[in-house]
């Protein structure tokens, strides 16, 4: 194999694929990019067994072939070389050259037998997803993902197609974030299809579509592999299997008390206040009564804290507890643009928060279990 590359369009390629790749892992060669030379470009594919990323860049191809490179000291390596071209030639014992003006590199590179095989996308029943949607999507849920691995079908958020919306749902069991975007016209989907995304696939998706001007995002699945393909990248993920929970049980119906308030202002208060929490669990405590909205904390370690935002409210005072890393997640999620709503039914029971201004094609609720305070 010998090639001639651009650096930055080589550098920009090695930059969208590296995050895939294990930095520690107990298997070398997926320490390394497969880099594949053909037909006048170059082809780099990164796996960590779970996901893998592929994508492509021009190249002279002078003779074609294959090699594997470790990728991280390739990554670094190319960042640090001048912009012009490169040139990569596979040398004997899977050595690979590396030139670019008077910098001369040889890296020790292993056999492209043992590279795994990495799924190929599959041309039959691809949706084509808008861009803009799934980005909004993922950066109003992704946050509510469980942590916690034992939790495994808690580890992804549910995307729900229909032929004329799509639904993001994600969960930690302690709040759940659910949005709808109506209005869209997504081709061979009939009825309802559900498919779990692992939050490692999420975020990789979020760098990929923030790095993107393609309008469409093509995706398919077969049994055990989830394909996103956007332009000349392609990103897979295994699939997460087991039940997600049915969210639809915990919406909340009867939340007839409501409070409408700045995101600015919540923010600034809960920060304040937060600061003065339990460390352990943040509770903070929120009453509602005539026309004010009171925030407090206190904690024998470092002492309390009331915050009062003054807004418009009629009905029967309440008071109810609350993790403070929570509502700040989804206010952080919603911008801190605007107003929010907040509704409650009772002290015991879920509150939920929207924007109170959002997007009429978009339908955005946050559900937060109360903590005894």
């Amino acid at each position: 194999m010998e090639i001639s590359v651009s650096r930055q369009e080589l550098l920009r390629e090695l930059t969208a694929t590296q995050s895939v790749v294990e930095r520690k892992t107990t298997i070398p060669i997926l320490s390394n990019f497969l880099i594949e030379a053909a037909d006048d470009k170059l082809i780099i594919t990164g796996t960590d067994l779970d996901q893998s990323m592929k994508t492509s860049c021009p190249a002279k191809v002078k003779k074609p072939g294959a090699c594997t490179i470790p990728a991280r000291k390739l990554y670094d390596y190319i960042k640090l070389l001048g912009d012009g071209d490169i040139s990569i030639k596979l040398l004997e014992n899977h050595w690979v050259q590396i030139r670019a003006g008077r910098s001369n590199t040889k890296m020790v590179g292993m056999a492209r037998a043992n590279f795994p095989q990495v799924p190929e996308f599959p041309e039959s029943s691809v949706t084509k997803i808008p861009t803009s949607s799934l980005k909004n999507l993922i950066s109003k849920t992704i946050f509510a993902i469980s942590n916690e691995e034992s939790r495994y079908t808690l580890n992804g958020a549910l995307l729900v197609f229909k032929a004329e919306s799509l639904t993001m749902v994600a969960t930690d069991g302690h709040r759940l974030a659910h949005i709808e975007k109506s209005g869209e016209s997504l081709s061979n989907i009939s009825g309802e299809k559900k498919t779990l995304i692992p939050r490692k696939a999420l975020a990789e998706l979020q760098s990929l579509l923030a790095n993107s001007d393609e309008e469409y995002l093509e995706f398919a699945d077969d049994d055990q592999t989830l394909f996103f393909r956007i332009g000349h990248r392609t990103l897979t993920s295994r699939k997460l299997t087991g039940q997600f929970p049915n969210y639809e049980a915990v919406m909340p119906r009867d939340n007839n008390k409501f409070v409408v308030v700045r995101s600015e202002d919540l923010n600034a208060s809960i920060q304040r206040v937060a600061q003065f929490a339990d460390e352990r669990s943040g509770a903070i405590k929120i009453r509602i009564e005539q026309n004010e909205l009171k925030i407090s904390s206190s904690s024998t370690d470092s002492g309390e804290s009331e915050d009062v935002i003054e807004t418009p409210y009629n009905f029967d005072a309440i008071v109810v507890g609350f993790n403070s890393a929570y509502l700040l997640d989804f206010l952080k999620a919603t911008g801190n643009a605007g107003e929010v709503r907040l509704e409650f039914k009772d002290a015991q029971s879920a509150g939920q928060m929207r924007p109170e201004d959002g997007a009429d094609d978009y339908k955005y609720r946050y559900i937060i279990m109360p903590m005894r305070i």
